[in-house]
């Protein structure tokens, strides 16, 4: 394969096949998938030891990726949000002239979309695609990653750009970011530390189940498991419109006029049915719920029965 047709195949190929594993309920990629990706009758793996995969014969980058590691500190190189709330990604060591980076700095030139594996635990990833290199800092060694086509076109350095443009820019960014990057790796990480079940009712069809923030995105909650807890969807709706609350110590309780209420088996089962009882957390302490978020949300509920 030496020709641009040949990349734009293997591109779009690659790119569907991932799309269909991206698509299914656990929205995650096994190492083994991604090493079994075929194109034209040849296996080609889309992932390999090194963070970032090019294949023998053609210039441009394919495939990037962030290693998981149990503490993000512990990560060989430091992956980040800049500024302007587009992420960056690391060049491989701190040489510009390696061949990986020649070959990221390649799919930049030449504007070809590129897959990002995120690893979310050992062996299982989150897959961003497509994605592109649109600059590169190499002061701070590492290459500027837009996440859609409209963060794409809009880039430019910060310094050309007017401060009303540089505000709805970054603005727009952080919402890019916070959907396409921030919540799935919450939501699997929580659904993975809470062993796919609702922590209230213990339901496991992994499908109706979803990660809530205990303190919103919104008013400045962090996307990390201690801020998170698994609920099925009517148990995060309830969570959210402050019908259930959970104590510092990890008790629901279900709010007054709704104990009151008499209906059907879903109120009697599902909402009433909940009080008092002892939510399932994480083994690890680590990933529990954090007992100074609870509290604070807590107060809330409180406020409201």
């Amino acid at each position: 394969m030496t020709t641009d047709d040949s990349d734009e195949r293997l591109r779009a190929a690659a790119f569907a096949y991932l799309q269909v594993l991206s698509e299914r309920p656990v929205g995650v990629a096994t190492w083994r998938e991604l090493q079994e990706f075929r194109f034209e009758g040849s296996r080609i793996p889309l992932i390999g030891q090194k963070g970032i995969r090019k294949v023998r014969g053609l210039d441009a980058a394919l495939t990037i990726l962030t290693t998981y590691r149990l503490r993000p500190e512990d990560r060989p190189y430091d992956d980040s949000i800049g500024p302007d709330r587009y992420p960056r990604y690391k060049w491989r060591g701190e040489d510009g002239a390696h061949p990986d980076n020649v070959a990221l700095r390649r799919a930049m030139e030449l504007g070809k979309p590129v897959a990002w594996f995120e690893g979310i635990e050992s062996g299982i990833y989150l897959i961003h695609q497509p994605v592109w290199l649109v600059g590169e800092e190499p002061a701070d060694r590492q290459f500027v990653l837009a996440l859609d086509q409209t963060l794409r076109d809009q880039w430019q350095p910060d310094a050309f750009m007017s401060a009303p443009d540089l505000a709805l820019r970054r603005e727009y960014a952080e919402v890019v970011v916070r959907q396409r990057l921030h919540q799935p790796m919450f939501t699997r990480r929580v659904l993975t530390a809470y062993r796919g079940q609702c922590a209230m009712c213990r339901l496991r069809v992994r499908p109706l189940l979803e990660a809530a923030h205990i303190r919103p995105d919104s008013e400045g909650g962090d996307p990390v498991v201690p801020n998170g807890l698994a609920l099925c969807s009517i148990h995060h709706r309830a969570f959210d419109s402050l019908v259930v609350g959970v104590t510092p110590k990890c008790l629901i309780k279900v709010r007054e006029d709704v104990l009151r209420e008499t209906d059907g088996p879903t109120l009697r089962y599902t909402l009433q049915g909940m009080h008092g009882v002892t939510l399932a957390v994480p083994r690890r302490p680590d990933q529990r719920p954090d007992p100074e978020l609870l509290g604070e949300r807590y107060k809330r509920f409180l406020e409201a029965v």
